[in-house]
């Protein structure tokens, strides 16, 4: 019986483990697009107003499946930049609703590359969106 309980608590350690040397997104799969070099800055690295753009269309076909209509983005809080983008990562958005209140949808956004060399994916970018549901006249209209 001992033994048993030391090979389970070994095992625990060693899933920690991998999920600490290789972490996964969290989240669902919203919009995947390569980086292309039209969307490059003058270092030749994608622009930073690229992925954010990106960012936003992810939350964006999230929040309106929340509110089951139109929306509009109306804060983006705590965008972080880990690494550079380059020209040909396959660039994947991955988003996470966390708060739904009666008009607004705030949902985390992971942005996931996977370069054509190495194909390990790598988080280079994360943000929170915050959307307000609007009507046909662009008012704001009530989800629940």
């Amino acid at each position: 019986m001992f033994d048993t309980e030391i090979n389970a608590v070994e095992l625990d350690s060693v899933d920690t483990l991998d999920a600490d040397l290789y972490p996964t997104p969290h989240g669902e799969l919203a919009l995947q697009i390569p980086a292309m070099p039209r969307d490059t800055n003058p270092d030749n690295d994608i622009f930073g107003g690229w992925v954010v753009s990106q960012m936003d269309l992810a939350a964006e076909i999230t929040a309106r499946k929340v509110a089951k209509g139109r929306v509009t983005t109306i804060s983006i809080h705590q965008l972080t930049f880990l690494r550079p983008i380059e020209v040909g990562d396959m660039v994947s958005c991955y988003t996470n609703v966390t708060n739904v209140g009666s008009s607004s949808v705030h949902i985390d956004v992971e942005v996931w590359v996977r370069s054509a060399s190495d194909q390990e994916p790598n988080k280079v970018t994360e943000g929170t969106f915050v959307f307000v549901a609007i009507d046909q006249n662009r008012r704001t209209r009530r989800i629940r």
